[in-house]
């Protein structure tokens, strides 16, 4: 019997619940006189699965040194508590010092990448602090592991400069595209709108999109088009300023959180989606938008690049060009599409995979 640990205890929302919900999902259907699985959490109830063994945490994310603590004292001891661990697997970007034949990490969050602003700190300094932070504690135990785990192709380019390391050491594990019978049906009405979906963090650069905005409304007037911003104004302080410094133009509609079923109406109703965040280790919203095959703005970076990956109408900005980018919303409202291009498909090198039993696989036998 092979046992797998899958360490999680700080995970309790957003991609990165979704990701520790299919790994454990996947584990669970493996045969369980073949497996033990052992999961390290905050809370079952954020992902409780048959045949999983699960041990709680309940307070490690009372602060960041408790978090450190369990990563860097406490989990040797688990360890030896578990006994004869095969694979120890960390989902959460940091290395314990473990007793395992195997360890590998999932490094999820981009911030090193982060070029932050001193506005930033003004917003949301933990957010500064948090990618200063992650450059450091990436490298705890990094070379423990067997291979490092990452969603994207510049993730394993930049990890492997970063930390001096071989880039076949890291596993590109792209998330998967929804798949659909047939592109999905758009619903255009009047007037032109574009889209952004993304959470009120100072990083996601909303400001760059309302003064694109802004200055586009100058030239073609309010109600030529409409941008539609899944915030309401008041979630946080860069909300909150946001919605002061630009409630005078009036193409701007903040809509607030949206659930599931009304992102997708507006997916379907809007003609392009405008995505001008500074990091990201992904971007899910241009993979969601991408089967509607629409035009699609996209900050001139290397997340943006890979996400929209085989689609059709895509055209890119600098990413805090606000002029520059009303000038490419100024000729889609006028129905010039000329600045749009397709890009080409990109297919990750080995190693690569493409599902979780190909990745526990990869993992087990290495």
């Amino acid at each position: 019997m092979k046992t797998i640990v899958v360490s999680a205890i700080n995970i309790r929302k957003g991609g990165t619940l979704t990701i520790l919900r299919d790994c454990l999902s996947y584990l669970s259907t493996l045969p369980a006189a073949d497996y033990r699985i052992v999961a390290l959490v905050h809370r079952r109830d954020l992902a409780d699965y048959a045949h999983v063994e699960y041990l709680e945490f309940p307070d490690s994310i009372r602060s960041w040194s408790r978090r450190l603590w369990y990563e860097y004292v406490k989990m040797d001891a688990i360890s030896r508590q578990i006994g004869n661990v095969d694979l120890w697997l960390s989902l959460h970007d940091t290395t314990p010092r473990v007793h395992a034949r195997r360890q590998a990490v999932y490094c999820q969050t981009s911030f090193p990448f982060l070029r932050w602003k001193w506005q930033d700190l003004r917003y949301d300094y933990k957010i500064v602090l948090f990618s200063l932070f992650t450059r450091f504690a990436y490298r705890i135990n990094i070379h423990r592991n067997r291979f490092l785990v990452v969603q994207a192709e510049w993730l394993r380019e930049g990890f492997a400069r970063m930390f001096s390391m071989n880039k076949e050491q890291f596993i590109v594990f792209p998330p998967q595209r929804e798949v659909e019978a047939a592109e999905q049906q758009s619903q255009l009405s009047a007037p032109y709108t574009f889209f952004y979906a993304a959470t009120p963090d100072a990083h996601k650069n909303f400001e760059t999109l309302c003064r694109a905005a802004e200055l586009l409304e100058q030239q073609l007037g309010k109600d030529a088009f409409r941008l539609v911003l899944t915030i309401d104004g008041s979630e946080n302080r860069y909300s909150r300023d946001l919605k002061a410094r630009f409630a005078h133009v009036s193409s701007i509609h903040m809509v607030g959180f949206l659930t599931r079923t009304r992102l997708q109406e507006l997916y379907a109703s809007a003609h392009c989606l405008v995505f001008p965040s500074r990091v990201e280790t992904w971007g899910l919203p241009i993979s969601e938008f991408a089967s509607y095959s629409k035009p699609m703005l996209l900050a001139d970076l290397p997340y943006a690049h890979e996400t929209a990956s085989g689609c059709r109408q895509v055209a890119f900005f600098e990413a805090e060009d606000s002029q520059g980018l009303m000038l490419k919303m100024q000729a889609l409202v006028r129905g010039d599409r000329s600045m749009l291009a397709p890009i080409p498909t990109a297919n990750p090198e080995a190693p690569c995979v493409h599902c979780w039993q190909e990745l526990f696989a990869m993992l087990l036998s290495a």
